[in-house]
């Protein structure tokens, strides 16, 4: 058995465009009518991570958001709800900033505010059984996962399995890094809570990707692709691929194929493009970018090293850059460690100073900062 994931070539955001390819890539992957019923509630999980310009490449663009919801309009879908739990501010205003307010409205789209935490429990769980997932998320019948390619600080990249933390409500993802602080850990709780939201489609807004200091600060680089997947693991393999990344360096592929979550293996995937299928190393020389700034380093874990001291001394360390530090506490108030790892220590005329003893290297800090004034050390 294979799992197939779609890859369609994008240029631009142009609207009709981004239209007429998501369409081609729904239909290699077998149609919306393969994902849910007509009667169905529907959730667009989005990534809205915080707000920022479309051409940043923060979050979902308006234009992929516009084009599903459009899709699912013409597919005669009548219950459909999008919005995502961010890590700063409101979804529904981040979308409204974003431009997709207009778009929903035509297409009959919701927009939730993901403010009210449900407690579920999740029997089935290797690795996490809990969660305080938001509203919208336990209501729906069927969730279609619209993540951004993206790097990420703690697990190398974000993209389909990751995209689900926010299925969390806000104030509870802050606790969720103080309990799985290792990025092993982080990904099997996110490999667990991708079993529980099941989503029934994965579809990755490439078109314009964020290498370097991703989530929030890294650059726009154009990929120019849309891939489209039922598996995320896959389809994280597949980003990973593309970006000459090797798939087993992923703490969220190893784990989601140790947890039955899906393949990255190369031979257990079946790429499919307009023009039929390809390998992934065929995918990489066609669509690829070997100079993608990602980490490429493998984690090093506690041991042979001897010393903790050392052991930290080595770990990636979150850094603000002074002069583009604006003072604004978006990051001391991002830190979910009780009693904060950094602080206005020399006052709030001087940058944030951080206890690195207190740290524990969930990067909320990095993600957060709204000014691209924080760096991780030794990625």
């Amino acid at each position: 058995m294979k799992s197939k994931v779609v890859l369609v070539p994008c240029a631009s955001y142009e609207e009709e465009q981004v239209y007429e390819k998501l369409k081609k890539g729904l239909e290699l992957l077998g149609g919306l009518s393969s994902v849910a019923e007509k009667e169905e509630k529907i959730l667009m999980k989005l990534n809205l991570v915080r707000s920022a310009p479309p051409e940043r490449a923060v979050t979902t663009h308006p234009a992929v958001a516009a084009a599903l919801a459009r899709l699912l309009h013409e597919e005669g879908f009548a219950r459909v709800t999008a919005g995502d739990s961010c890590g700063f501010g409101s979804p529904v205003r981040i979308m409204r900033e974003l431009g997709m307010a207009e778009a929903f409205d035509k297409y009959g789209v919701a927009m939730g505010e993901f403010r009210e935490a449900v407690p579920v429990t999740f029997p089935e769980g290797i690795h996490a059984r809990e969660f305080m997932a938001a509203r919208e998320v336990c209501e729906a019948d069927a969730i279609i996962s619209v993540s951004k390619m993206k790097t990420h600080a703690l697990e190398h990249i974000t993209g389909a399995v990751k995209n689900q933390y926010g299925c969390v409500q806000g104030f509870h993802k802050a606790r969720g890094h103080t309990l799985y602080p290792s990025p092993e850990s982080f990904a099997r709780m996110l490999v667990d809570l991708n079993r529980w939201a099941a989503p029934r489609l994965y579809i990755m807004d490439g078109i314009m990707a964020m290498e370097g200091n991703g989530p929030t600060s890294g650059d726009p680089v154009p990929m120019n692709v849309l891939l489209l997947s039922k598996d995320p693991v896959a389809l994280d393999s597949v980003f990973s691929h593309l970006v000459y990344l090797n798939p087993e360096l992923v703490p969220t592929n190893v784990c989601g194929a140790q947890m039955g979550l899906g393949f990255w293996q190369e031979d257990r995937i079946e790429l499919v493009t307009p023009k039929g299928e390809l390998s992934l190393e065929g995918a990489a020389a066609r669509y690829g970018n070997p100079g993608f700034r990602v980490s490429r380093k493998r984690e090093k874990v506690r041991g042979w090293m001897g010393a903790a001291g050392i052991f930290r001394f080595l770990q990636k360390k979150p850094k603000i850059i002074p002069e583009r530090c604006r003072k604004c506490g978006v990051c001391v108030d991002s830190c979910p460690v009780e009693g904060k790892a950094l602080s206005f220590a020399n006052g709030r005329n001087q940058p944030p100073v951080y206890n690195y003893k207190k740290c524990i290297r969930c990067f909320c800090c990095q993600e957060m900062c709204p000014h691209k004034a924080i760096r991780v050390r030794g990625m």
